[in-house]
């Protein structure tokens, strides 16, 4: 079973990467660019979730 270990051994030399940098190596290798956007609004619009569950949310309202 040779193709055992050669993806062991790929899985070896790539391994200690970040969720950040496998996803921006996921975009830059399928060109699929149009991801990017989508998954920083949905980053901002979590962080006002968690930011109006706490004590920063009058100041938040009064944004809108």
């Amino acid at each position: 079973m040779t193709d055992n270990s050669d993806f062991r051994k790929i899985a070896e030399t790539e391994s200690g990467g970040s969720i950040v940098g496998e996803f921006w190596g996921f975009l830059k290798s399928n060109k699929k660019w149009w991801l990017g956007p989508i998954v920083v609004m949905m980053l901002l619009l979590g962080g006002l979730l968690l930011l109006s569950t706490t004590a920063v949310a009058p100041f938040i309202y009064t944004l809108f």
